[in-house]
């Protein structure tokens, strides 16, 4: 096959419907094309005008994902990190806002010379100039970029309006995947095709003709359905991908790479295949041992509030806690089921604290306000005296140490200056610095966020965690005893408010260890409990979660797990009912949503 010289772009663009796994389909197509020797980088366009996801609703948009610079990001973009196994950066995500707000501050700056400022050319040029400058920043030979929403939205007309450009000027290095639903009407029985190929019909009135379509559905395609997509959308019977409903999102790749996608891509893009690494055995070995470690089953309870949007529960909020906890799962050797706790329940009295002995491990993850959080503190309490792992993130960190100061040291005024800034005793405070921005009413990029060095001090649990994990305390430490003094390792944070400095002392005094601190011990960034006094009693400021990845688990969580493990071997036989369990497993299949 003739090789063209030019930067390759694969464009993902929805069809029928938003929700159905574009954010997989791309991430999983970067993974396949890895794997097969090509540098890829993953872009995310988000067409709304927010200048990032950071005010953001996450039972409407779900997870605000924080990339290491602090910037922050849709939730594809952990997606993306987890399946190429790479930190990506602020070049690798674009939102509409972003465009707007840069061209109209050079416009202001005279950037423009003093010409008309118009959508056209400049607003779609300065798209594509991005474009290009994330291929040219990540040094990549294909870049694969995500559109966010469906063929037909208004908000992305001007993105695909730009990769019709870049298709004009580079013919041969440019093409198009449709992601698109295909319903089966329970009432009718037979998979409908029609409206993909109004959807491909609707994308070629822009000038943009589809390549490939990616099929998704609850089952397979038959080859019946497969060529009269085909012969409608004028594309060969072969670049119909099937991708039917599967319990695991991380067996995408292996999928796609079974219909042959990746040399079907290169074909289209006129590059001769390479030979497929070693690391795409490695993830079909993580794919396989994920699904298959049902023989030791262990119950992990979310206790958290983002889980309803009207009459229905979706855990997008918390997607990338499950997905660490999976990971780690499967590095402890066990599966994890997890049953999503809504904490206002326990407020309301539809569930009984009692009912907590059940899980074998508890994580209350991040969050903002004070819905449910006297729920979340009485299950921490619950946690702590019963025995049962716990694992707080961020918020649940927070909520640890409300609980301890009041319910060790006594001090039973104990709150959030979030909830009552007239607080007896304010145990967690805003940070000085961000105190104008929010008098201001600037709440946008007001927090602590990104990558921040943290100093792990030794004899604690989180200081043999992080000693046994080579990403953090390096190569040449196998063991955790192999690491000697302090740690220093950085983690991803999105937060407002500190444990106060001033009750640091009466903390530690009364029990509370903070194995982790900022370099000038202003900061505390994990509190545990030894484990002469709780198996797995540990909160973190920062999230973990957003580090962990499918072949390198976080330490933190895999602790957690291996904690839980431990409980569910002195209790045999859960009475956790599977009803509930399997109804909280088709959240990973919600996952191939976006």
């Amino acid at each position: 096959m003739k090789k063209t010289a030019g930067h390759k772009y694969i464009f993902i663009i929805g069809g029928v419907m938003s929700g159905v796994g574009k954010g997989v389909a791309s991430s999983s197509l970067g993974t396949l094309l890895s794997a097969k020797g090509f540098r890829v980088n993953l872009v995310k366009v988000d067409p709304y005008l927010n200048v990032d996801a950071g005010t953001m609703n996450p039972t409407e948009h779900g997870e605000v994902f924080v990339l290491n610079s602090g910037l922050e990001t849709d939730q594809d973009m952990g997606n993306y990190e987890r399946f190429l196994g790479r930190d990506l950066t602020n070049d690798d995500y674009i939102t509409s806002g972003m465009i707007y707000k840069h061209v109209i501050e050079k416009e202001r700056a005279l950037g423009y010379g003093g010409k008309c400022v118009e959508a056209i050319p400049h607003i779609r040029d300065e798209i594509v100039g991005r474009f290009e400058h994330a291929a040219r920043t990540n040094k990549s030979d294909i870049s694969i970029l995500e559109i966010g929403g469906t063929v037909g939205d208004y908000q992305n007309i001007m993105f695909i309006e730009a990769a019709r450009v870049l298709k004009m000027r580079h013919p041969d290095d440019v093409i198009f995947i449709m992601v698109s639903y295909l319903p089966t009407p329970g009432k009718l029985g037979e998979m409908k095709t029609r409206p993909t190929q109004h959807a491909v019909q609707q994308l070629a009135s822009y000038g943009v003709n589809t390549d490939i379509i990616i099929a998704r559905a609850e089952t397979a395609l038959d080859e019946r359905r497969k060529t009269k997509i085909a012969v409608a959308c004028n594309i060969h019977p072969k670049c119909v991908i099937s991708a039917p409903d599967i319990e695991s999102i991380y067996d995408v790749p292996i999928n796609f790479d079974q219909d042959h996608l990746g040399n079907i891509v290169l074909e289209a893009l006129h590059i001769s295949p390479r030979k497929t690494t070693d690391e795409f055995k490695t993830w079909k070995k993580m794919a396989r041992g994920i699904k298959n470690s049902s023989h030791n089953q262990v119950d992990i309870a979310i206790v958290g509030k983002y889980f309803n949007t009207g009459d229905f529960t979706l855990t997008d909020a918390y997607l990338s806690v499950l997905e660490a906890v999976k990971f780690s799962a499967y590095a402890a050797g066990v599966k994890a089921v997890i049953h999503t706790v809504n904490a206002r329940d326990f407020e309301k009295g539809k569930i009984d604290y009692s009912s907590l002995d059940t899980y074998h491990g508890i994580i209350v993850p991040g969050g903002f306000g004070e819905t449910g959080i006297e729920g979340k503190i009485n299950v921490i309490r619950y946690a702590r005296e019963k025995g049962i792992p716990y694992f707080g993130l961020c918020y649940g960190m927070q909520l640890m140490t409300i609980e301890y100061a009041r319910n060790v040291l006594g001090l039973k005024g104990a709150n959030t200056a979030e909830i009552n800034p007239r607080a007896a005793h304010l145990l967690i405070d805003i940070m000085p610095e961000q105190k104008k921005k929010i008098a201001e009413g600037n709440y946008g990029g007001s927090m602590r966020l990104g990558a921040y060095t943290a100093q792990i001090f030794v004899d604690t649990i989180a200081h043999e965690a992080y000693g046994a994990d080579e990403r953090f305390a390096g190569k040449k430490s196998k063991k955790a005893k192999a690491v000697k003094g302090v740690l220093k390792i950085e983690e991803r944070h999105r937060h407002r408010y500190e444990v106060n400095p001033e009750y640091i002392e009466q903390l530690e005094a009364a029990g509370l260890i903070f194995s982790g601190k900022s370099p000038d011990g202003m900061l505390m960034e994990i509190a545990e409990l030894p484990l002469s006094v709780h198996p797995f009693f540990v909160g973190t400021q920062f999230h973990p979660e957003f580090l962990a990845r499918p072949l390198a688990p976080h330490p933190l969580f895999t602790a957690f797990m291996k904690a839980s493990k431990k409980r569910k071997s002195q209790q045999p036989v859960s009475v956790v009912e599977k009803e509930s369990a399997e109804e909280v497993l088709t959240t990973y299949t919600l996952a191939y949503r976006k």
